[in-house]
């Protein structure tokens, strides 16, 4: 069954590393709940601050019911039934099999509106993914379960084996065609989470399947529903949060893909609309969150516009969390002083004119191997 009207969460906006942010390369903490799945109190409509399952006396009906009459497809007695869904989550793969040689199972297989184990209600590939049951993912993919409906939070199955860190998972959804850029209704991406956390490995498969590495739609559809905000701050960006958290191959991957080095958001950008004091260009914030040297060569090399910093910003005391790194701000000087070179120039230009979406096609090109490579950047 599928959410006629999906409800709509705020984004994972993870905050730059600070006194009391969490060090880059620790695991996310956990909520209170298994596996990091929302408990009631996230979600939205009546009584959704209430703890599930209390009485709204004469007030209505509480969260779990009205969510039910939202969302359930078949009879109310079918959605107490969990066995489908708890299989998913242990990760028995003989009962699922079991399960769905009955016609009666086998139509349930995408049912939303059954709560399992105290999570909001979700489909069994979703818990699947979320627990990195990967056998159970790939068979229940093969019976019928769509890849890419969403959760109440607007969550597709990629996007949490992603957030939980299940490779293995993510390809199997990727190879049966998920979406590697997740759903419009969440306001953040897998690739994002990604290049939050490190995992260059995840990232790499996502941008293997043509994953955007630019902000896109995600924020800024061309539909704007009434919960949508203009981009106004690199924070929502993956070049901005690998680099504040001083992921450098992420960094790298993702400029190798065609991320914009400026902006990294497809489209123009409107500077005047970014909060006061926050970064202007992905460069500036480079320099703000005293990254290393290699990530001002990495953008310069990918043809950054190095006049959107401005100098009254290079102190030597940063207005960001950090002081700026002294040799990155070397770099950065030294780059700004000097002319780029005509060779620089050209793959830039190069690579431009392909478009990131063609720049898997150049190995194909009929061009000597040492150049195909140089355009890579390899």
């Amino acid at each position: 069954a599928c959410f006629s009207r999906p409800l709509h969460f705020r984004a994972e906006t993870a905050a730059p590393p600070g006194p009391t942010a969490r060090a880059p390369g620790q695991p996310a903490p956990r909520c209170r709940r298994s596996l990091g799945l929302a408990s009631g109190r996230e979600a939205s409509g009546p009584e959704a601050g209430a703890p599930l399952g209390s009485p709204r006396g004469s007030a209505g009906p509480n969260l779990k019911e009205w969510l039910r009459e939202q969302f359930c497809d078949h009879p109310l007695e079918h959605c107490e039934d969990t066995r489908l869904h708890d299989a998913a989550y242990v990760g028995d793969l003989q009962t699922l099999r079991s399960l769905l040689q009955e016609d009666s199972y086998r139509s349930r297989i995408n049912e939303k509106s059954v709560w399992c184990c105290g999570w909001l209600p979700c489909t069994p590939l979703r818990i699947a993914a979320t627990a990195g049951h990967g056998n159970c993912v790939d068979f229940l993919i093969r019976k019928g379960a769509e890849v890419d409906l969403v959760d109440v939070k607007g969550q597709t199955a990629l996007y949490v084996a992603v957030v939980n860190g299940h490779l293995e998972s993510a390809q199997i959804l990727l190879e049966a065609g998920a979406d590697p850029n997740g759903s419009r209704h969440h306001r953040s991406t897998p690739v994002y989470h990604a290049s939050r956390v490190g995992r260059a490995d995840i990232l790499k498969a996502l941008i293997r399947y043509g994953a955007d590495v630019d902000v896109n739609h995600h924020l800024t559809p061309d539909i704007r529903p009434p919960f949508s905000r203009r981009l106004t701050s690199l924070v929502v960006c993956p070049l901005y949060i690998s680099a504040a958290y001083h992921n450098l191959q992420c960094f790298k991957l993702l400029l190798q893909a065609g991320a914009n080095p400026d902006f990294n958001c497809n489209g123009p950008v409107n500077t005047q609309g970014f909060y006061r004091g926050s970064p202007g260009c992905v460069m500036d914030a480079v320099l703000r969150h005293g990254c290393e040297a290699a990530f001002v060569s990495l953008l310069v090399e990918f043809g950054a516009n190095l006049s959107l910093v401005t100098w009254d910003s290079l102190g030597p005391e940063s207005r960001g969390r950090r002081k700026v790194d002294p040799e990155a701000l070397q770099v950065f000087k030294e780059a700004r002083s000097v002319p780029r070179t005509l060779l620089n120039l050209c793959r830039v230009a190069v690579r431009r004119a392909l478009g990131k979406y063609r720049l898997h096609l150049i190995p194909s090109l009929p061009l000597p191997d040492p150049i195909k490579k140089f355009l890579l950047y390899e």
